[in-house]
């Protein structure tokens, strides 16, 4: 109960918070390339329940599609596919990656009670067949942010990332969630492990 309270807070300040970086980046999107300022994608949530997690489209329109033909340059392993000059990024997209400015509409799916400020990042759907020990990530809300963010985001390997989701899952509490989330200005700031 208090988890969520200060989530339903918490979001409610930084949405207000961030209403003019939000809505300039809607017009940026808008203006740099064609197609919708969001995109929604299926993510697996609390209890393997899917929701549609809510972004600002940092990619060209159909860029899904082109994953398959993109797959022998994936730089990442275990179930993350990330590349770090990944040629479907808009020039705006790239930016907003940076900063994490991408993630802000994530605040509407902390409201729906489909996400949690802090805990384990939310996997898309084909990416999420969790089997062992990785199923205890589902055991809480996904989050905007965690200790895989923290520590190092998009340049750890799965196995890294699954330790440090499993470590929040076990050793949850209101005061280290508190602590993640200072810790999180400064790292998105810098802009480190982003891409």
């Amino acid at each position: 109960m208090a988890k969520r309270t200060i989530d339903m807070v918490g979001a409610v300040a930084l949405l207000v918070l961030a209403a003019p970086v939000l809505l300039a980046a809607v017009i940026a999107v808008r203006a740099d390339t064609p197609g919708p300022a969001l995109f929604c994608q299926r993510r697996t949530g609390w209890c393997g329940k899917e929701f549609k997690l809510l972004k600002l489209r940092t990619m060209q329109v159909g860029s899904e599609a082109l994953r398959v033909a993109l797959a022998d340059r994936n730089e990442a392993d275990g179930r993350l596919f990330k590349i770090r000059e990944d040629p479907r990024v808009t020039p705006v997209g790239r930016w907003l990656r940076r900063y994490s400015l991408d993630e802000l509409p994530q605040l509407l799916n902390v409201l729906m009670g489909h996400m949690s400020l802090v805990g384990p990042r939310p996997l898309p759907v084909e990416d999420s067949v969790f089997t062992g020990e990785a199923r205890r990530r589902l055991l809480v809300r996904p989050g905007l942010t965690g200790l895989w963010q923290i520590s190092g985001r998009s340049d750890l390997a799965w196995e890294d990332a699954l330790r440090l989701d499993l470590e929040y899952v076990d050793t949850w509490s209101i005061r280290k969630d508190l602590v993640i989330l200072a810790r999180t200005l400064p790292v998105v700031l810098r802009g480190e492990g982003a891409y």
